[in-house]
């Protein structure tokens, strides 16, 4: 406690509180909880609420109301004004989002207890029980990792009964990336369609830029680019240039739209691509580490493996300066994103340390398999680790792995990841060269060219391109190899996908 203008000093001398700061300001505690919860029950609860009612309003004159916004409620719940005590919380809330996601979810975890001690002929009740649970179901993700529980179907109800399609879009934008953390890719998809459509219905266009951007997440691992691009366009249409409209969920969901307009754009053979990772990636700079994190995921998790990026020396200031700002933060799922990133680019970028980036990857692997992050980002753990044992020889491993995660994408359907597993599973059973290897070879080639795509999607035709040369090279065609190659070349080069432009070189 601080204590201005008065004399305790017999408290102290009966040993009742000790000064335990002394500077800038004297700080004061009861020596003991017991004394305090004596001191405290002994006033008349009249006199109490009035007491922590001028706490409230002491603090709130002091300036910094957001960042003591908590501090503030939680007296004037003590003092019995909830609807105040409800809305700090809330405020609170919104201050900590982009800063301390845990003490925001707090804060809107205070709120709906607060919304759920208000009697039930309030007429505010029924808002104030849905407004913090909507908020908590969208941010579950940030928290929980790929086990989170977003209390969904408790808001689904409460929103039918109020008939509030706004609070159910808010709460079902969170369920949304909780099933794809969990690894039900298809069941994301179909609920980020629902969202899109209820998003149409409700008709607000700030809130349609704050949750567009988990609807594109939940069909980016099915690899919908068409649809993703038609999304990120008409978000970037609705944002104006605003990189802060509809900061609900996501910092800037101006930044995550043009950097999956980027990927799409390069998916699809479409050109501008690299100028929107890269304007997307300066945009959240000196955003929060979350923000850096996110976009920087984006920007190289999918265009390293797929040769559209190299792993180059942007690529790595990049990446290095977003883990560096994650462990700054403490927010874990910042951390999670970043060491992924981090580690993708340093094992593929043929230096001194690919151990560390496999480090790294099998850290994000465990926190996968424990539910404490997303169980997509098991695909690319899989390519990276098949890749290097390949390269140091290890190719009985090299096809084991990449065989067995190949036929778990080829049984989910498509995926993003699809062509880079399958690549490294092919290229293993060349470098064996038995001719059981070659015919199976040939049918997962033929598996991955038979997967239905969206009309124009160049990452599976480059791929197949690369994996038509190295097979005819296999069987000693010189004729097919050359003409598989040269077309594997022009082809690389037409997209500007500089990774297939130099593995392409490297071939005789």
């Amino acid at each position: 406690m601080l204590v201005d203008n008065a004399d305790i000093s017999p408290l102290i001398d009966a040993q009742l509180v000790d000064q335990v700061r002394f500077t800038p300001r004297a700080e004061y505690a009861f020596r003991h909880p017991m004394i305090r919860t004596v001191a405290y029950e002994s006033q008349l609860k009249s006199d109490r609420a009035q007491l922590h009612r001028r706490l409230a309003a002491a603090i709130e004159s002091r300036g910094a109301g957001d960042e003591n916004a908590a501090l503030i409620a939680e007296h004037l719940e003590a003092a019995g004004d909830l609807h105040r005590a409800f809305t700090w919380q809330m405020r609170a809330g919104a201050w900590a989002t982009f800063r301390d996601i845990a003490a925001a979810r707090t804060s809107w975890q205070r709120a709906i207890q607060v919304a759920d001690r208000l009697p039930d002929d309030d007429p505010d009740r029924m808002s104030m029980r849905i407004e913090p649970r909507s908020l908590l179901c969208t941010s579950a993700f940030r928290a929980g990792g790929s086990g989170a529980d977003t209390g969904f179907d408790e808001l689904r109800e409460l929103c039918t009964a109020a008939r509030d399609e706004r609070s159910l879009a808010i709460g079902m934008a969170g369920w949304v990336i909780a099933q794809e953390m969990k690894g039900n890719l298809r069941d994301a998809s179909r609920l980020a369609g629902e969202l899109v459509e209820l998003l149409e219905s409700v008709g607000d266009s700030t809130l349609t830029v704050a949750l567009l951007p988990q609807a594109m997440i939940g069909k980016h691992e099915t690899a919908e680019m068409a649809e993703i691009l038609r999304l990120a366009q008409y978000l970037i249409y609705l944002a104006e240039g605003d990189p802060t409209k509809g900061n609900l969920v996501t910092e800037s969901p101006l930044s995550v739209a043009v950097v999956l307009r980027g990927l799409a754009r390069g998916c699809l053979g479409i050109p501008g691509w690299r100028d929107d990772i890269r304007q997307a990636v300066d945009m959240v700079r000196s955003s929060s580490a979350m923000g850096l994190a996110g976009t920087v995921w984006f920007a190289y998790i999918l265009t390293i493996p797929n040769g559209l990026l190299m792993a180059d020396a942007t690529a790595d200031r990049d990446t290095a300066e977003a883990l560096a700002m994650a462990e700054q933060s403490g927010d874990d799922l910042a951390l999670d994103l970043s060491r992924t990133a981090r580690g993708v680019t340093l094992v593929y970028q043929h230096g001194p340390e690919p151990e560390a980036g496999l480090d790294l990857l099998a850290m994000i692997r465990e926190r996968a398999l424990n539910q404490r992050f997303s169980m997509t980002l098991l695909p690319i753990t899989n390519i990276c680790t098949a890749r290097y044992k390949a390269q140091l020889g290890e190719i009985e491993g090299a096809i084991e792995c990449s065989r067995a995660a190949a036929e778990e994408l080829f049984g989910d359907g498509l995926s993003i990841w699809s062509a880079p597993t399958v690549a490294v599973l092919v290229e293993s059973l060349l470098r064996r060269g038995s001719d059981a290897d070659l015919r199976e070879a040939r049918a997962a080639i033929d598996q991955l060219a038979a997967l239905p795509t969206d009309a124009g999607y160049v990452l599976h035709e480059i791929w197949l391109l690369r994996l038509e040369t190295r097979l005819a090279q296999a069987h000693g065609d010189e004729a097919a190899y050359r003409h598989h190659r040269d077309r594997y070349w022009a082809r690389a080069a037409e997209l500007g996908f500089e990774g297939h432009m130099k593995w392409a070189e490297a071939m005789p």
